[in-house]
């Protein structure tokens, strides 16, 4: 109970409460204030109206109008008195003029005597009085308790709404702490197992369009990317232990036999070429992790600027074009326009030439390779194509991950690490690598017109 009282939401609901009482206050006694003014203006507009009238009467008809006006007071709340110059009460109920109670036309408040009443009970008036023509003074007054009445009725109202509207609050407040409260401890207990090691374990979403839900469907979103993000880290380590593993091996077994066999400094040389060669394919696989992990950091993009595309492709050509003749493979450039995008051009170099490099790596003697630069709907698209065995429509996934090898290419030379660094480089620069399966290879990189600087417009 007591973490209740002190939770955030009750506290809250208890001061939205205290709010809504101070303003209810305020609300009645404006209530009030306006209408015990108006009864009051308009009682002493009437009492006027009847002095003016009883005024203008003749002097022998006052009495009697007098007398008419108290006998028509069922309630028993009009005050009336005629007196003469010398203050003797000539007719009505007012046993005497109030004291202190000025005779100038003016409505104002008395203390009144009345007429078998005793004066300790003299109410409290509202009275007009007025000189006559013949020298005697008439005053007309009226009750205005009604007022205390309004007064006690606005009171009940207030309490009849105000303390169960209070209640409500404080109910409501406990109730939406109560939820909040087991809300939170059922986080607790879920992310109590995420650390202990379940990372299959999700925050509780209710499917509910309130801040809570949409805060466990961004962290439950976040934990599924950590979660592929370690089973990919886990994968991975098991692939560079693999490929490190067989270089290293090799390297290790060539210096072992050259050291127990070679009898001449050309085998010794022999067995250290070897070597080298093993533990070169290790350091290219380090090398090619390093660059993939500084690419995915994005710690390029600082330094992205207006590239052009046709040139990036021709260059690619003129580099792997001797390395495609070696091959007897036709390596071509097709350029629809110049066209530029928003980008590191040595990154995006790097990406086009590797995939020439797997287009010639996979296309048998004979084939074809094609680069393509293409312009369509608000959107550049470099475009390579060959007529090797292409990737097939389950492996559309799996060629993006470091170190995938397909069976049928085990003999070809490689880490397997050439597209990934393709996918780190079009993500890093807001691209799409759009990879199209079945027979021959066709492989796009689609630059959105978005995803260009805000003065460069694609030409």
């Amino acid at each position: 109970m007591r973490q209740l009282i002190r939770s955030n939401t009750f506290r809250w609901a208890t001061a939205v409460a205290v709010v809504f009482a101070i303003f209810m206050i305020a609300i009645f006694g404006f209530i009030y204030w306006k209408i015990d003014g108006y009864l009051i203006s308009r009682s002493d507009r009437m009492i006027a109206q009847q002095l003016n009238f009883m005024a203008a009467l003749p002097r022998d008809r006052r009495a009697d109008a007098i007398a008419d006006h108290l006998g028509q007071d069922s309630r028993g709340v009009q005050y009336a008195g005629l007196f003469d110059p010398a203050g003797n009460r000539l007719a009505g109920n007012l046993r005497e003029v109030p004291h202190g109670f000025r005779i100038d036309g003016g409505a104002q408040a008395a203390k009144a005597s009345r007429i078998g009443q005793s004066p300790s009970g003299d109410p409290l008036i509202r009275a007009v009085g007025r000189h006559l023509d013949n020298g005697d003074v008439l005053l007309l007054g009226r009750n205005v308790d009604e007022t205390r009445e309004i007064s006690t009725v606005v009171g009940q109202a207030l309490a009849l709404g105000l303390l169960p509207t209070l209640c409500l609050c404080l109910l409501a407040g406990v109730w939406l702490s109560v939820r909040a409260q087991r809300r939170v401890e059922e986080v607790n207990e879920r992310v109590q197992r995420i650390i202990a090691g379940d990372l299959s374990e999700r925050l509780p979403d209710r499917k509910v369009d309130d801040p809570f839900s949409r805060l466990a469907a961004i962290v439950n979103g976040m934990l599924d990317e950590m979660e592929a993000m370690i089973n990919a880290l886990a994968g991975v380590g098991n692939d560079i232990a693999h490929d490190l593993r067989t270089p290293l091996t090799r390297a290790r077994l060539s210096l072992e036999r050259g050291r127990t066999h070679a009898t001449t400094l050309e085998q010794l040389q022999v067995v250290t070429d070897k070597a080298i060669g093993g533990i070169d394919q290790s350091l290219a696989i380090i090398t090619a992790l390093l660059r993939l992990t500084e690419i995915e950091n994005s710690r390029r993009s600082a330094g992205f600027g207006n590239v052009a595309l046709h040139e990036i492709l021709r260059e690619v050509c003129d580099v792997y074009e001797p390395i495609a003749e070696d091959k007897s493979i036709e390596l071509g450039v097709d350029i629809d326009r110049k066209l530029h995008v928003w980008g590191d051009r040595d990154l995006l170099f790097e990406a086009v030439a590797n995939l020439v490099d797997n287009a010639i790596k996979f296309t048998p003697a004979g084939g074809k390779v094609g680069l393509e630069l293409l312009r369509s709907d608000q959107e550049t698209t470099v475009c390579v194509t060959d007529t090797g065995p292409g990737v097939g429509e389950q492996e559309r996934e799996a060629v993006l991950r470091r170190f995938y090898r397909s069976d049928k290419m085990r003999n070809t030379p490689g880490v397997g690490l050439g597209l990934s660094l393709v996918t780190a480089i079009v993500k890093l620069h807001g691209f799409r690598l759009v990879i199209h399966p079945g027979s021959g290879g066709r492989i796009e990189v689609v630059c959105p017109d978005k995803a260009n600087g805000p003065n460069l417009p694609p030409r």
